[in-house]
């Protein structure tokens, strides 16, 4: 890249993975820059790997031994010759010492120093820093002191509810919500456990609990030159366990007065510690009011939404920036709006545990419609890393028109071999008080597993679109509303009654009475092959094979095994041989995804035998417990 700063980059790493890496990938090759990636044993083949001009293995799955093993990495870089490296976001990207170690190097580091992210690592340090900047902060407690009678006073100071908050790290991890000073031992143990698994730190500070709020954020940017400017905020209240799912650019319906002091707070809050390059800082917002939460030293994942509606590359900014290039003299004007929605692999009819499996068939949306995916068809999804497999960003004129694209797009997305949560994308792009923006941090979570239909509704649904499409045979095999939009009739009066065996859930049959000339096809994309149907419907995918008339309907199976959902460790086995449980009672704890998931009792029983313990790692499938039926 031929900067008009000191030092021109040429070849850069991008010390990260998955749809971040590729993204990056895409500007520093329009920007001339040589692109290195890094992986694991577990990536050997994946996306980012195949799209850079070089690959470097950097250690096995695990990511402590592999992503964020400093030394690996710039030996990486060195290795390659490499003379600059984008951290991406995860992984290394706020490592303060990663980032002095990249220095020691000689290696330019695409992001702040490593100053900067001390001061605003630590969430404790950082709310002190904060209160001195004239940045309004949430009432709380955070000191040295952890023991609990300090804790418990300080709680019952600020009073309930109450946040308990890792001091280190971010993602929601370490993070719980006390409502009773009976409640905050409990949580406490549960949230230093989490921080030291996450983070290798386990102490938590104590803020006030803000009911309902809005999660709004401001991008800034600064350079070298002693420039820092905000450029507009995003509204990133949807949100799953902290987790951010739909993310949106500007923020609707904020007061103007609120959205000129947040953009003020953030511009002092970034040039109070010095801050060079990309950043965001984070507020939640209640009314009229709102207070700094955290800011990420880093790229967010939901930076496209800034750019499509401010028509600008923020990785090239960043990668000028870390050249030594100042900042534009003018800045761009907002123009209309934008959306993005994060695919992940994950089910959501099931406590959106993380999936795995290889990708089959994959088709994204069309149009304007920008996808930053991860993968292509054929690749295997893995379970050691973040579930994030791909973003759609849309942008309109209006929101209103741009949460219709956003409907679309997700309709016309599909992605087979792996379980997703687009059905859940798509409930909430159709949700009522997403629509009117009355949503808060607490709407997904709220909603549980109402947000979407009920299986077997839906299954039901399905079959009876595949009923009708296999009496149309006459019709194209892929019936894609999106593509044309009239509907279609059977013509005739009579009645035709289908078997199917649902293929995506075996055992399950349907006995479809379909009438001939009953009326249009719902918005649904069919399938129609000689052995099979498939049926795309609300964001799920349905698979019914034809069942030949008198051919016995399979039971499903009936076993009473507790089995692993995904690969992970054991943290603990609640019951013991002969135990009586019922319905819903927790059987064990897993950690994975640095998450833990307590798997219950899908009905009464009694416990038949135990094959697994505390501290054991598991495979996907593996049997933990076996129940015997009451």
């Amino acid at each position: 890249m031929n900067s008009g700063g000191a030092r021109p980059l040429r070849a850069l790493l991008i010390a990260n993975r998955g749809e971040i890496a590729c993204r990056i990938m895409r500007t520093a090759r329009r920007l001339g820059l040589r692109t290195i990636a890094i992986y694991s044993d577990a990536d050997r083949d994946a996306l980012h790997v195949r799209s850079a001009d070089q690959a470097v293995r950097v250690g096995p799955a695990p990511a402590r031994a592999s992503y964020l093993d400093i030394e690996a990495v710039i030996r990486a870089a060195r290795d390659s010759g490499a003379d600059s490296i984008h951290p991406g976001y995860g992984f290394l990207s706020q490592n303060a010492d990663f980032a002095d170690a990249c220095a020691a190097a000689g290696i330019v580091f695409v992001g702040p120093g490593g100053a900067a992210m001390r001061a605003m690592g630590r969430k404790d340090e950082a709310k002190a820093l904060m209160q001195a900047a004239g940045v309004p902060v949430v009432p709380g407690w955070q000191g040295e002191d952890q023991s609990a009678g300090v804790l418990a006073r300080e709680a019952q100071r600020i009073g309930f509810p109450l946040l308990v908050k890792a001091v280190a790290g971010g993602g929601g991890k370490g993070m719980r919500v006390v409502r009773s000073a009976a409640e905050l031992p409990a949580a406490l143990s549960a949230a230093r456990g989490e921080a030291a698994r996450s983070f290798g730190d386990d102490r938590v500070l104590l803020e006030r609990f803000v009911e309902a709020p809005r999660h709004v954020e401001v991008q800034v940017i600064a350079d070298a030159h002693g420039r820092c400017v905000h450029l507009h905020e995003r509204d990133c209240s949807l949100q799953r366990r902290y987790q951010k799912v739909i993310e949106e650019c500007p923020a609707p319906g904020l007061p103007a007065a609120l959205r000129a002091r947040l953009h003020d707070a953030a511009v002092r809050a970034a040039a109070a510690v010095g801050y060079v390059n990309a950043g965001t800082v984070e507020f939640i917002v209640s009314g009229e009011e709102g207070w700094f939460l955290e800011m990420n030293t880093r790229l967010q994942v939901e930076h496209p939404v800034t750019e499509a509606v401010l028509g600008i590359d923020l990785v090239e900014w960043q990668l000028r920036v870390a050249a030594g290039e100042p900042l534009p003299a003018e800045l761009p004007v907002p123009r209309g709006h934008a959306l993005e929605a994060r695919i992940y692999a994950e089910d959501p009819r099931h406590g959106y545990l993380p999936a795995g499996g290889r990708v089959g068939r994959l088709r994204w949306p069309g149009g304007l419609v920008r996808v930053d995916a991860a993968v292509e068809e054929g690749d295997r999804v893995v379970t050691d890393y973040d579930a994030l497999l791909a973003k759609l960003i849309v942008r309109g004129e209006s929101r209103e028109a741009a949460l219709d694209q956003l409907e679309a797009a997700l309709l016309a997305t599909r992605i087979e071999g792996v379980t997703t949560n687009l059905a859940a994308l798509v409930a909430l792009s159709r949700d009522a008080d997403f629509r009117a923006a009355r949503m808060t941090t607490a709407l997904i979570d709220a909603r549980g597993e109402s947000l979407l239909p009920d299986r077997a509704a839906q299954r039901e649904h399905a079959a009876r679109i595949a009923a009708t499409a296999l009496l149309a045979p006459s019709r194209d095999a892929d019936l894609d509303p999106w593509a044309a939009r009239d509907g279609w009739r059977v013509q005739g009066g009579r009645e035709v009654t289908v078997r199917l065996a649902d293929v995506s859930a075996p055992g399950a049959n349907a006995t479809v009475v379909a009438t001939a000339g009953s009326g249009l096809l719902p918005p649904a994309a069919v399938e129609v092959s000689p052995e099979e149907v498939a049926v795309w419907l609300d964001g799920e995918h349905f698979r019914f094979a034809r069942v030949a008339r008198g051919t016995p309907a399979e039971s499903a199976a009936a076993g009473g095994e507790v089995l692993a959902p995904m690969p992970g460790t054991v943290l603990d086995v609640l019951v013991v041989e002969g135990q009586q449980v019922a319905r819903g009672d927790p059987l064990v704890v897993l950690e994975a995804m640095k998450m833990e998931h307590t798997l219950r009792a899908g009905g009464a029983g009694r416990v038949a035998g135990v094959n697994a313990q505390a501290g054991q790692r598991v495979r996907d499938g593996e049997r933990l417990l076996s129940l015997a039926d009451e």
